[in-house]
């Protein structure tokens, strides 16, 4: 039997890896380009990283140090610098930013500190720090701004600055797939109580009635998408929405972001380096729009969140709703491409250790996938611990993705994370796939 103390000691060693892991993987993606780059603004999409960096460790201070270890403010005055929902990605190169060197040197202050803090910590009691919550918090933001970094670096121009080995391809025997899977009739749980590293638009479980559907067996392939390209479907007003055509028609699309077409063939550039689209891959770097309308293209339709869901976690054998696909073990380099281990989407089909009860592989990392719903809480919902992490992004502004991305670290991949952004964008690591209805005759 596990005593208190131990299980105390157990919780810290799981919260200084995720932390640790974090900042290696922030310093590595701004160690790797000069001062120059770090300061400027590769795009009005995203911020220039060196302002991620101080970002990461303010929130850090705000909330480990201040919060939960009750310690005085270290950098107080440069709170408002550093606030998201203060000065738009746009505007935030002309703010008295801390310079490279700052920021580095108040990273590892403030992570000092909270180590400090975390040592002491009772991982118990009040909310924030119960089950170490605070400590996963810290880890998941700083791993998600990591992503945003990488999303930087994949548009900036320049020589590459990054390295990976290529993804695994799917391996010789590992058995045909069909096209899609029947996913019957009936409940799941969606969403998590027992999670305790959960965020709160992630709660609270409940029970969820979803009629028997269709889904793809792995993501859209970038071949599959090229056919829809080649078929006039980015002229073709049949298959996009009202905002979708007019977005569209408005920025002159003819392809996913970072497509061109030369020599006859499709090439793209990813983080520096040109080179042939490869069809195997699942599509990346579309918006919702275009997800939206190769489905109507294809004679299908985007999954909504809790066909996703269940799709991924829910095994009708045994009637139980698993923590990942796979069941309940941690992700590993053989179930799922994640952890920025690769620079890039492995072939669809991939990963067959990962795949969920009913055959659906590539759902956990890869790509982000789109599906038709709207960002909303859930019933029951509770901002915890403010209502900026998530309740002030509910409505039809947004729309949810599911699942991770070869650039999502693990401490953020389980099946009931939600992500959400506009319909419109096309940076991120993005891609979908299908689902239908089928006929009566089909779901009996």
């Amino acid at each position: 039997m596990v005593t208190a103390d131990q299980g105390r000691a157990e919780l810290r060693a799981h919260a200084h890896d995720a932390l640790t892991r974090a900042r290696t993987r922030t310093l590595a993606l701004s160690d790797c380009v000069e001062d120059a780059e770090l300061t400027a603004q590769h795009s009005p999409l995203m911020s220039p990283l060196v302002w991620d960096m101080a970002h990461i460790g303010n929130q850090e201070e705000q909330w480990l140090l201040r919060a939960v270890g009750g310690e005085a403010p270290l950098r107080p005055e440069i709170d408002s610098l550093y606030d998201a929902f203060e000065h738009p990605r746009a505007e935030r190169p002309a703010l008295p930013l801390l310079p490279p060197d700052e920021a580095r040197s108040y990273l590892a202050k403030v992570r000092g500190h909270a180590f400090r803090v975390l040592e002491r910590a009772e991982l118990a009691g009040r909310p924030l720090e119960a089950d170490g919550f605070a400590f996963g918090m810290i880890a998941q933001h700083e791993q998600q701004h990591a992503e945003t970094m990488l999303i930087t670096h994949q548009l900036r121009r320049g020589p590459a600055a990054l390295s990976a080995p290529p993804p695994p391809a799917p391996p010789d025997g590992s058995g045909p797939l069909s096209s899609e899977v029947l996913v019957p009739a009936g409940p799941f749980t969606m969403g998590t109580d027992d999670d305790p590293w959960a965020l709160d638009n992630e709660r609270p479980a409940h029970r969820r009635e979803v009629p028997a559907f269709c889904i793809d067996t792995v993501p859209v392939s970038n071949a599959a998408y090229l056919r829809f390209v080649e078929n006039g479907g980015y002229a073709d007003r049949r298959w996009w929405s009202a905002a979708g055509w007019d977005h569209v028609r408005r920025n002159g699309l003819r392809a996913p972001l970072f497509w061109r077409r030369e020599h006859g063939g499709w090439w793209r550039r990813r983080f520096g380096v040109r080179e042939p689209v490869p069809e195997a891959a699942p599509v990346m770097h579309v918006s919702w729009y275009e997800a939206d309308a190769y489905a109507r293209w294809a004679g299908r339709r985007l999954p909504t969140e809790a066909e996703w869901e269940k799709a991924a976690r829910h095994d009708p054998g045994t009637g139980r709703d698993l923590r990942f696909p796979w069941g309940e073990a941690e992700p590993g380099a053989d179930r799922a491409n994640l952890g920025q281990r690769h620079l890039g989407p492995a072939p669809v089909g991939a990963y067959p250790q990962g795949a969920s009860p009913l055959g659906v592989r590539q759902l956990m990392g890869d790509v982000w996938e789109w599906t038709s719903s709207d960002f909303a809480a859930y019933p029951g919902f509770t901002a915890f611990p403010y209502r900026e992490y998530s309740e002030v992004f509910f409505g039809p502004s947004y729309k949810v993705l599911r699942g991770g991305c070869f650039g999502t670290d693990p401490v953020v991949a389980r099946a009931t994370f939600r992500n959400w952004d506009h319909p419109v964008r096309r940076q991120i690591f993005a891609g979908f796939r299908t689902a239908r209805t089928p006929a009566p005759e089909e779901a009996a």
